[in-house]
C-alpha cells in the first residue's frame, strides 16, 4: 500500500432527507459557516426526532445562500432547503407555484443538519483485547495493497464469526495488516534492467514474487527484509498503544498471522535466528572433527595458528560492534510477546530442515519455537497447497505417519474441541498392529470415534481398494471376515477406543461411514498408541470439497487462506480459548 493511494476520509455535516447522502464536501462546507453565522445563538428542538415530510406552507425564507449551481433557502433554523438553478428547475418552479404549490413541496430538497441517528456511548466498538497482526508473504511488490484488502476479508468474517459464536465473551480481536514489501530497496530494480524481453510479462511476475525467496536467501538482502518486517510490526504496535492506552494496562495480547514466506521472516525475528551463527557452528564442528583426526606435528601447529587467529578475530569484531554502538550482531526483538503464531500456505518446515533441524524425542514445541517466545504454534495448510510443509515430524518423526488435525467446518454442529481429537494413523500398511481372531471389539475404531474415515483426498482409487483387498486375503484374511472384523463388531459392541493421552475424544458425524459403505484403504488404521506424543497439534488441515479439483487447488490454494470461513473460526477458537473455559466454568459454577 504506498503512501500516494491515499483514500480521503471526510467528516459528513449536511445531508440529503429520505436517502441521508451527505453533500459534496466543498458545499457542506459553506453552507455550515453560513449557518453559524446567521443562527449562531438559536437552538434546535429538543426533540432531535425529525418530521422527515413535513412541507414549508407559504412560509418565506428567512435567509438564503447562492451556490454555484443551488441555492439554499433557511425557512428556520432547522427547515433548510436546497434547490437546483439550472433553467429546467426554474421552469418546474414556476409552473407549480403558479399551481398554488409552495416552492419547498414542488422542487426543494430538504436538508438536515446531522445524520439521522443520533450518536450514543454504546455505539463505540468494543475495546479490543488482542490484537493480530496479518504479515504477506511473497508477490506484494506485484499487487500492492492486496494484504489490505485480504486482511479486510479476513477481518469481515472474524466479525462474522464473532457474533454468531463469541458474542458473549469480553474479547474483541482486532486484525492490522503488516505491510512491509514495499519500502524495501534491495537492489534498485537493478534485475529489470537485465530481463530479457522476450516474454516480459511472464517474467515480471516471477521477479516480482518469486525473487522475494532468493532476496531472502542472499546474505546481501536478507537483513533488510527482516529489519523491514521487524520495523512495521514495532511500528504499528506502538501506533496502536499510542491510541489505545488502556490496551497494555489491561493486559492485551499479541497474535501472528504470517503467510507463505513471511511466516518464515516471522520465525526468524521471534528467535533471532542468523546464518551468520550457523556457520560458527559448521566451522566449530570441523575443528572438533580436525582434533579427533590424526595430523603430523607441523599441520597441528598450523592448526592450532588458525584457532588463535580465529579468536582474535572474534574479539576484534566484538570491540568494534561495541565502539560503533551497531546493532547488527543483535537479533531482532519485537516489543510485544507473541501469544500465538499461526502460519499459513508455510514452507518453515522446508527452512528449518535446510537449516539442520531434525526430529527429537520431547514432543515439545520448544523444539523448533520455544514457548517462552511463543505460548502457541499453529501450521494451518491446504492439503493441495504445494508451498506448504508439516511441522509436527520435526519434533516426533512417527508423526510423518499421523494425519493433521482436519479444521472445522464453520457450519458443524457442535464441532469436538481440536484437544479432544486423538491422532490416527495415516497409512495403514505402516501401522505396528493387525487385526487378529483374540482381537477385542474395544480395539476397533467405531465410525464416530474415527473422523478421517472419509476422508476423500487421501483415499485410494477402487483399483488400490481391491489390491488391499487381495493383499490381505493373501496373507490370510479373508474378506468377509475382514469386514465383519471391521464393521460388524463396531456397530454391534460399544467400542472404547485407545488412549491417546490424556484428552478424550468426541466424533465428528458429519465424516463418519454407513454400513455398507466399504472404507478407504487406510480407513483400517486404528489409534495411535506411542511412547512419546506431542504435548499439543501443531499440524491443521483445510478439508477439501466435495468436487473440489485437486489440480486446480494446486494452483488456488496458495491464496484462498483469506477467505475462509473455516480459518476465521479456527483463529478465534484459539484466541477466544482463555475466555471461553472461563465461561464455561462459571456456568458450571451457577449450575
Amino acid at each position: 500500500f504506498s503512501e500516494t493511494e491515499m483514500i480521503p476520509v471526510m467528516r459528513g455535516q449536511w445531508f440529503i432527507d429520505g436517502t441521508w447522502q451527505p453533500l459534496e464536501e466543498d458545499e457542506s462546507n459553506l453552507i455550515e459557516q453560513e449557518h453559524l453565522n446567521r443562527f449562531k445563538d438559536q437552538q434546535l428542538q429538543d426533540s432531535f426526532d425529525m418530521e422527515v415530510l413535513k412541507p414549508v406552507d407559504r412560509k418565506e425564507a428567512i435567509h438564503s445562500l447562492k451556490l454555484s449551481r443551488n441555492h439554499v433557502d433557511w425557512h428556520s433554523v432547522d427547515e433548510v432547503y436546497l434547490y437546483s438553478d439550472a433553467t429546467t428547475s426554474k421552469i418546474a418552479r414556476t409552473v407549480t407555484q403558479t399551481l398554488g404549490f409552495s416552492k419547498a413541496s414542488s422542487s426543494g430538497t430538504r436538508l438536515h443538519r446531522g445524520y439521522v441517528e443520533e450518536a450514543t456511548l454504546e455505539d463505540r466498538p468494543p475495546e479490543t483485547s488482542h490484537i493480530v497482526f496479518v504479515v504477506h508473504g511473497i508477490g506484494q511488490k506485484m499487487d500492492q495493497g492486496r494484504i489490505i484488502k485480504n486482511t479486510a476479508m479476513m477481518r469481515d468474517n472474524a466479525r462474522k464469526i464473532e457474533e454468531k459464536y463469541f458474542s458473549k465473551l469480553a474479547t474483541h480481536v482486532e486484525f492490522l495488516p503488516v505491510e512491509w514489501r514495499s519500502k524495501l530497496t534491495l537492489d534498485g530494480d537493478t534485475i529489470e534492467l537485465i530481463t530479457p524481453d522476450k516474454m516480459r510479462a511472464l517474467r515480471h511476475i516471477l521477479n516480482s514474487s518469486a525473487l522475494d525467496i532468493m532476496y531472502y536467501t542472499s546474505p546481501l538482502y536478507r537483513d533488510e527484509l527482516v529489519k523491514g518486517l521487524q520495523q512495521e510490526l514495532n511500528r504499528l504496535y506502538t501506533l496502536f498503544c499510542s491510541r489505545n492506552p488502556e490496551f497494555e494496562e489491561k493486559g492485551g495480547k499479541v497474535s501472528i498471522v504470517s503467510h507463505s514466506l513471511g511466516c518464515v521472516i516471522t520465525y526468524d525475528i521471534m528467535t533471532g535466528w542468523n546464518p551468520v551463527r550457523l556457520y560458527e557452528q559448521l566451522l566449530q564442528k570441523e575443528e572438533e572433527e580436525l582434533e579427533d583426526s590424526w595430523m603430523s606435528y607441523e599441520d597441528r601447529c598450523l592448526l592450532e595458528g588458525l584457532y588463535m587467529t580465529r579468536q582474535w578475530l572474534r574479539e576484534t569484531e566484538e570491540r568494534l560492534c561495541e565502539l560503533t554502538a551497531t546493532t547488527v550482531s543483535k537479533p531482532p526483538v519485537l516489543k510485544f510477546k507473541v501469544e500465538n503464531f499461526f502460519c499459513m500456505g508455510s514452507p518453515l518446515g522446508m527452512f528449518l530442515v535446510l537449516r539442520g533441524v531434525r526430529p527429537g524425542n520431547s514432543g515439545s514445541q520448544d523444539h523448533i519455537l520455544p514457548r517462552t517466545i511463543c505460548k502457541r504454534l499453529l501450521n494451518i495448510f491446504h492439503p493441495a497447497d504445494p508451498v506448504a510443509y508439516r511441522l509436527e515430524p520435526l519434533i516426533l518423526k512417527h508423526y510423518s505417519n499421523i494425519l493433521p488435525v482436519q479444521i472445522h467446518w464453520y457450519s458443524t454442529v457442535n464441532p469436538p474441541p481440536y484437544e479432544h481429537m486423538k491422532p490416527c494413523f495415516l497409512n495403514p500398511t505402516e501401522e505396528p498392529t493387525s487385526f487378529t481372531d483374540s482381537e477385542s471389539g474395544s480395539a476397533v475404531p467405531s465410525p464416530t470415534t474415527s473422523p478421517v474415515m472419509a476422508r476423500r483426498h487421501y483415499g485410494k482409487s477402487i483399483t488400490n481398494i481391491g489390491k488391499c483387498i487381495l493383499g490381505a486375503a493373501n496373507i490370510g484374511k479373508g474378506l468377509g471376515k475382514m469386514l465383519f472384523s471391521r464393521f460388524g463388531r463396531s456397530h454391534t459392541t460399544t467400542p472404547q477406543p485407545l488412549e491417546a493421552g490424556k484428552d478424550g475424544v468426541k466424533g465428528d458425524d458429519k465424516k463418519a461411514p454407513t454400513v455398507g459403505t466399504p472404507p478407504l484403504s487406510h480407513c483400517s488404521a486404528g489409534f495411535l498408541e506411542a511412547p512419546v506424543e506431542l504435548e499439543h497439534r501443531i499440524d491443521f488441515e483445510l478439508r477439501e470439497g466435495f468436487v473440489e479439483s485437486r489440480y486446480w487447488s494446486a494452483v488456488t490454494s496458495h491464496t484462498a487462506y483469506w477467505s475462509s470461513m473455516d480459518i476465521a473460526l479456527f483463529l478465534l477458537t484459539f484466541m477466544c480459548k482463555d475466555d471461553q473455559e472461563d465461561a464455561d466454568k462459571s456456568n458450571l459454577d451457577t449450575v
